[in-house]
């Protein structure tokens, strides 16, 4: 089912694909290579590209998040060794020995000792907010704070989560309890001992609170981006510390989240928050070991470089396409010249113009082509050359064979006139008839030459009225005008009016015994010899005529218009023209027009 939809539809596009002009078909084969290797070639550049990017990204946030991990580890360690070196003091010594010993009495005396050491530490840390030192004697601070007496250390939840630690704990950020203000901060609670006093606790605990503001802002300044968010949470995913910017991701409400960032000690993944995918790094702390920071960064954000190269790559590849198609046009062009050319030439060819060639200084395919297609008109027009020549001489005996009919049939009739004249013993007429006779044969031999001047055709009709007038004595007049002498110089077929003049004699005054008219009339009507012969007989039927013009040699019906139409025929073709009338009285009028033509034709 699927072949057949598949070969259907290339079957389509083979059909539409070769439908389309040659030189279009190159162009698209062109532009598809040239697109396709293009968009291959900036695809695998812009993958490449974008994979290395990606991976420097992701290394380069890792990094980042494994720094700020270090730094904060860094200063939690040293807040822890300060602890360290208070529990090492002469001072903690001997507060320590009057703990054993239970001994209210030094508690003054202890505590001025001690604020030198408080001082110390945090002169060295400033992160430290302050310090408390919970004994069974008394609790031990700093004097420049305000210790809060309405909170006992024993009775908080720090003491709840230390009693039982074997090590210290660090405890998420809170209001301070412990001094007035309430100010948050992060607190670290440890057993204090000295080796030298007891190696067994002495309920002695000593809290550090950390200043949670600092401790943020140590955070956030090694963020080098506004777009990568640091949170730092426990391993339940609740918050350690808070910010100005709330946190809204809800951690703890996520379980493919938390098991995720519990898969390791450190590690990146996405993962989507608010309908949108966010590279998470995250790293756990080394001194606070259920204490995990992690950083967010917008993958659209993180990979916007990514993205740009994919916008300049698209651009890019939209660019070359463009020029490649430009180019491809041109070169399509250039290519298809040639062809072009020699398809101009034959639509040439094709509206008779056969002395095109086609020329080119090269010998590719094409012209190869062109110069057989040389060789083919050159063939042709020997051909044709040949077939005119054989039409003209075919035309030629044609026109004489014409000729040769109408004269015998001339010569039939005024041969029956000077016999009817002689039997009546009318010598003087035949006499002139037989020396008119002569003198119009003359004029119609014309040097054996088929086209005479109208001059002679018109001399050669007047001796042919003589010789009627003397066979039919008082029978018929005739008129000859001539609208413009210089029409006179012009050629015609010869003999086309003797036979005009003769039809008016036998046929259109067969029914007068006189007042017969005959006006023959010479004039140049659009371009063209105008010949009328026009008489005031009895008039044709111009059925019986057509048919017998249409008969061929079939019948005399019509011999002698049928004989001039065929000769004027082979002479010009359409050129000519033939019209028959009858007149609105009686009578016949017969119209020619002949091409005007000065040449001498054989």
């Amino acid at each position: 089912m699927r072949g057949r939809r598949f070969n259907r539809i290339t079957t389509q596009f083979n059909d539409f694909f070769h439908s389309l002009p040659f030189k279009q078909r190159i162009l698209i084969s062109f532009v598809i290579l040239i697109t396709l290797a293009i968009s291959a070639a900036g695809t695998i550049s812009y993958l490449i590209a974008s994979k290395e990017i990606q991976n420097n990204a992701f290394e380069s946030s890792q990094e980042t998040v494994n720094k700020t991990a270090q730094i904060m580890d860094t200063r939690l360690k040293n807040i822890s060794t300060s602890i360290q070196s208070l529990m090492f003091s002469d001072a903690f010594e001997q507060m320590l020995r009057d703990v054993q010993n239970n001994d209210f009495l030094n508690y003054y005396k202890h505590l001025s000792a001690l604020q030198f050491v408080f001082s110390q530490i945090s002169y060295n840390e400033p992160l430290i907010q302050n310090v408390l030192i919970a004994t069974p004697i008394g609790d031990f601070y700093s004097t420049s704070e305000n210790r809060n007496p309405a909170q006992s250390f024993y009775d908080s939840d720090l003491y709840d989560k230390i009693k039982n630690s074997p090590k210290g704990v660090w405890y998420k950020g809170h209001a301070d309890l412990f001094f007035s203000g309430n100010q948050r901060v992060l607190s670290f609670v440890t057993k204090g001992m000295h080796e030298r006093v007891s190696s067994d606790p002495l309920n002695v605990f000593v809290v550090v609170n950390i200043k949670e503001r600092e401790f943020v802002r140590l955070i956030n300044q090694k963020s080098p981006s506004k777009d990568r968010n640091y949170v730092l949470v426990d391993a339940k995913g609740e918050d350690v510390i808070q910010d100005d910017i709330p946190n809204t991701y809800q951690f703890n409400q996520d379980a493919l989240f938390l098991q995720q960032m519990r898969s390791g000690l450190q590690g990146s993944f996405f993962h989507e928050f608010h309908n949108a995918d966010y590279l998470v790094n995250y790293t756990k702390l080394e001194i606070a070991d259920d204490w995990v920071l992690i950083g967010t960064q917008s993958k659209d954000l993180l990979l916007q470089q990514v993205n740009g190269i994919k916008r300049t790559t698209l651009y890019i590849i939209v660019g070359f396409v463009l020029t490649s198609w430009l180019l491809s046009n041109y070169l399509t062009a250039l290519l298809l010249r040639p062809l072009f050319k020699l398809q101009g030439l034959m639509r040439k060819v094709e509206d008779n113009q056969l002395s095109v060639r086609f020329e080119s200084r090269y010998t590719d395919e094409v012209a190869q082509v062109g110069f057989q297609f040389n060789r083919m008109l050159d063939e042709i027009n020997q051909l044709i050359g040949n077939v005119k020549f054989s039409e003209q001489e075919k035309r030629k005996a044609e026109i004489k064979a014409l000729t040769a009919q109408m004269e015998p049939h001339f010569l039939y009739n005024t041969l029956n006139a000077i016999y009817c004249k002689s039997v009546l013993g009318e010598n003087n007429d035949v006499n002139e008839l037989i020396l008119a006779l002569s003198q119009m044969f003359q004029l119609g031999l014309s040097g054996g030459k088929d086209m005479m001047t109208l001059e002679d055709e018109l001399s050669h009709v007047k001796q042919y009225c003589a010789i009627q007038q003397k066979c039919y004595e008082g029978l018929f007049e005739y008129e000859l005008i001539v609208e413009d002498d210089q029409l006179l110089a012009y050629y015609v077929p010869k003999i086309v009016l003797q036979p005009l003049v003769e039809n008016s004699i036998l046929h259109g005054f067969k029914d007068k015994a006189s007042e017969g008219r005959i006006r023959i009339q010479i004039s140049e009507d659009d371009q063209m010899l105008h010949l009328l012969v026009e008489d005031n007989g009895t008039g044709i039927d111009m059925d019986k005529v057509k048919q017998g013009m249409a008969a061929g040699g079939n019948t005399k019906k019509g011999y002698a218009l049928r004989n001039i139409r065929n000769r004027l025929q082979l002479y010009y073709g359409n050129e000519s023209r033939m019209k028959l009338t009858n007149n609105d009285k009686n009578g016949t009028t017969v119209a020619l027009w002949i091409p005007m033509n000065k040449g001498d034709h054989e």
